[in-house]
């Protein structure tokens, strides 16, 4: 079973499978933060490419917020669950509440990484969505439907672990899917790094201001304060293009 050091190691060795996208002006790789910021600062860094970030919430459940029912994105993206609402009772209030509240917190979280300056454009670019692992995908499929709305021609999912019924998930929506290890028997993303610590968001900040200075962009970007039946593992889910259309430009 494949274990990563640290977030940014685990950033290194996705470069390592990316390395056809290394120096290309139209890459950009596109961080779900908080702990996927670290993650893909080493991979853009290693690319020689742009780095940003994406932010997406997810919908906790209302008695077990940890457990995933959607997650919203900006744009109005939202993403719920199979059965929400209904699910483990679940009403549409509920989601109209989580949808409010971690709304405000996508916007605070906007406003705290990235200030008055705007998102770097992604239309018409090849987009590499990086997170620091994968569980439920909820979280995941809300960002994919941000970066289609706001033009990816090319998306690229790139974590460093997730299990493999998730990946079956995403992988048809995206168009190459890389993950350095799929783990039957998966519970928690943190399970699979030796450190794990949260993410502060002046960790992000100092990250994404690092990458915008290494590109020669001037003044830093954010001004303000801020189930299985063995323990096999699959590595190196196959980083494939698929043949089905996705949304891709011509």
């Amino acid at each position: 079973m494949r274990r990563f050091k640290d977030r940014p190691q685990a950033g290194t060795a996705l470069a390592a499978r990316l390395a056809a996208y290394a120096g290309r002006a139209d890459v950009l790789v596109l961080a779900l933060p908080r702990g996927g910021v670290p993650v893909g600062h080493a991979l853009a860094r290693a690319l020689g490419v742009e780095l940003d970030v994406l932010v997406v919430r997810k919908l906790g459940m209302p008695h077990h917020p940890e457990w995933a029912m959607g997650a919203i994105g900006n744009g109005g993206v939202l993403v719920l669950q199979p059965g929400v609402p209904g699910l483990m009772g679940v009403t549409q209030a509920d989601v109209d509440a989580a949808c409010a509240r971690e709304g405000a917190e996508l916007r605070r979280r906007e406003l705290a990484y990235r200030g008055t300056q705007a998102p770097l454009d992604l239309a018409g670019r090849t987009v590499i969505l990086v997170d620091d692992g994968v569980a439920t995908g909820s979280t995941m499929l809300a960002a994919i439907g941000v970066a289609r709305r706001l033009g990816a021609h090319v998306l690229v999912l790139a974590v460093p672990v997730a299990p493999p019924e998730t990946l079956a998930v995403l992988a048809p929506r995206v168009d190459e899917l890389v993950c350095l290890s799929a783990p039957l028997r998966f519970r928690a993303v943190g399970e699979w790094y030796d450190a794990f610590d949260q993410t502060s968001d002046k960790e992000v900040q100092e990250l994404l201001a690092s990458a915008h200075g290494a590109r020669g962009g001037g003044e830093p970007r954010n001004p303000t304060t801020g189930g299985a039946k063995h323990d096999a593992d699959l590595q190196d889910w196959p980083g494939k293009r698929m043949d089905e259309p996705r949304g891709r430009r011509p």
